[in-house]
């Protein structure tokens, strides 16, 4: 699923008329949409006391269509109108004819009855000022904006169920920037395509719950935008097959490598996921002196490397593990390596000698950490692999502050992706996957269950392990992105939104996948 700017959102709608679809057939197209999506999240309408929060522009207008449709299907429906608007809008008569009730808000005895409705309707429908937003909320709107945002911040049980078009007012669809005034809304209902905004903060803090609505737009008139959300249609259609007569062998061999006496865990954690993943064989390469300590992981083959006898990987392990090679379909390096000079010398040798491997390649943690050091260190590297720093490592590779990183993620994935000639998983909520030869995708999930320590290297396992199996570096990275976040939204009915692990992130891994390869 693509997704756009204001301004591209506006392009498409000019660009629909050549296509016979006129604006108002899109806003007529729109407003059933939502009332539809409102009748569903009521489970029934015939009864329900539903708000329309009325703008001045479109967003207003698609509002009023949904009411209209909404009245008529049994709701008493109230259209409070935030801003005048034309004495012979049709839309507006349009709702009026279906026995909608005006309500304006310019006085003291509007706010009064525009508070009594907010206490006792189900639901309020935000059709203010969407997309169109373009400066800080201010006069009038003010006053009614804080009220409705005082009342959206009640326990969810003492208030209605809060519905945007498009953005809650006061987000900026471009930026995701957030007036004070901006309410927090349940569920937010995206016209044609989600929209920039949406996957930035602070805006989506703003909305608990995002969902596109097909609006008539013709999809051929977006094949040129290269944002996409990723979704399970998507990972469905890409996931390797599973012949009945496959063995181990089909389904590749990854190789992770890493470990160091501090961080043990690590490497096992990355090999765990990579076995979830579906690959056929995992070999765990670690230094000898913690091979204790990792052997626990029953179902890898166990490669220990020589070490100084301090936990570290160096380079008396090199000629070992380059000999052994050949007999790996993808390698992910990096995991738990940690930063000591032994360590540096390793990892510098492995990747960017004559002799770097030429299977497909994960590199993460503190292997980034290390190239941050080394010049040109992606010119050296012979094949594109896929990098997954999170935003401080990449900016010890960018050297930009991880403030400006985390402004503008997708910008940056993108823009170093194309510098270095390699796939970057920029993590975090939202993550970025950026394909320098084709198009930055985003994952729909932004969830705090993945905020503890490891569930980065189940990342690069399940990564390492698509790439064992075949997948592209660009389509392994968002495929493993979108089944690491899915596997933890699967976990919120139990956890919340706390105490999950990386291990349960591991074992939920076969569970979502069939759930996404049986829909």
């Amino acid at each position: 699923m693509k997704i756009v700017t204001p301004d591209q959102m506006a392009e498409l709608e000019q660009s629909s008329e050549a296509f016979g679809i006129s604006t108002d057939d899109l806003m007529e197209n729109a407003g059933l949409a939502i009332a539809r999506e409102i009748r569903a999240l009521l489970e029934g309408i015939a009864g329900r006391l539903i708000l329309v929060l009325v703008g001045p522009g479109n967003n207003g207008g698609d509002g009023l269509v949904a009411a209209r449709h909404l009245a008529r299907w049994g709701a008493s429906v109230t259209v409070c109108l935030i801003a005048n608007r034309p004495d012979d809008d049709p839309k507006l008569n349009l709702a009026l004819s279906e026995g909608t009730q005006p309500l304006t808000v310019n006085s003291n005895d509007g706010q009064e009855t525009l508070q009594r409705h907010l206490a006792s309707s189900d639901v309020v429908i935000d059709a203010v000022l969407g997309t169109g937003r373009s400066r800080p909320i201010s006069g009038p709107l003010a006053e009614v904006m804080s009220e409705v945002s005082q009342n959206a911040s009640q326990p969810k049980a003492k208030r209605p169920l809060y519905v945007a078009v498009d953005v809650p007012t006061g987000v900026d669809a471009a930026s995701g920037h957030a007036d004070p005034l901006t309410p927090k809304v349940d569920v937010t209902l995206a016209l044609g395509y989600p929209k920039t905004g949406h996957f930035q903060f602070p805006a989506a803090n703003y909305s608990a719950t995002l969902k596109t609505l097909d609006i008539g737009i013709p999809p051929q008139l977006s094949q040129e935008i290269s944002l996409e959300l990723i979704n399970p249609t998507w990972v469905r259609q890409r996931l390797p097959p599973r012949p009945k007569d496959g063995h181990k062998g089909t389904y590749g061999h990854a190789l992770i490598v890493g470990g160091c006496i501090n961080y043990p865990g690590a490497p096992c954690l990355a090999a765990g996921a990579a076995l979830r993943s579906g690959t056929g064989l995992v070999t765990l390469a670690v230094p000898r002196s913690i091979y204790e300590m990792t052997s626990k992981l029953t179902e890898a083959i166990h490669f220990p490397l020589p070490d100084n006898n301090l936990g570290s990987l160096h380079s008396q392990a090199l000629a070992t593990l380059t000999d052994a090679l050949p007999g790996y379909t993808s390698i992910a390096i990096g995991c738990g390596m940690g930063r000591s000079d032994p360590a540096k010398r390793f990892l510098q040798e492995f990747l960017l000698s004559e002799n770097a491997p030429k299977q497909p390649l994960l590199i993460d943690a503190d292997a980034l950490n290390i190239l941050a050091e080394s010049p040109d260190w992606w010119r050296r590297i012979p094949q594109p692999a896929v990098v997954t720093p999170h935003p401080g490592e990449m900016s010890r590779l960018t050297g930009l502050p991880t403030r400006e990183i985390q402004s503008r993620r997708t910008e940056t994935a993108r823009e170093y992706a194309r510098k270095w000639g390699h796939v970057v998983v920029l993590k975090g909520a939202f993550t970025v996957v950026a394909n320098p030869g084709g198009p930055t995708r985003i994952s729909p999930f932004a969830n705090p269950l993945l905020s503890v320590g490891g569930t980065g290297d189940v990342l690069s396992g399940i990564i390492a392990g698509l790439l064992a199996q075949g997948m592209t570096p660009a389509t392994a990275a968002a495929c493993g992105v979108y089944l690491h976040g899915a596997a933890a939204e699967s976990l919120r009915p139990t956890f919340g939104d706390r105490g999950a692990t990386a291990t349960d992130i591991i074992n939920a891994l076969p569970r979502v996948t069939r759930a996404i390869l049986e829909v």
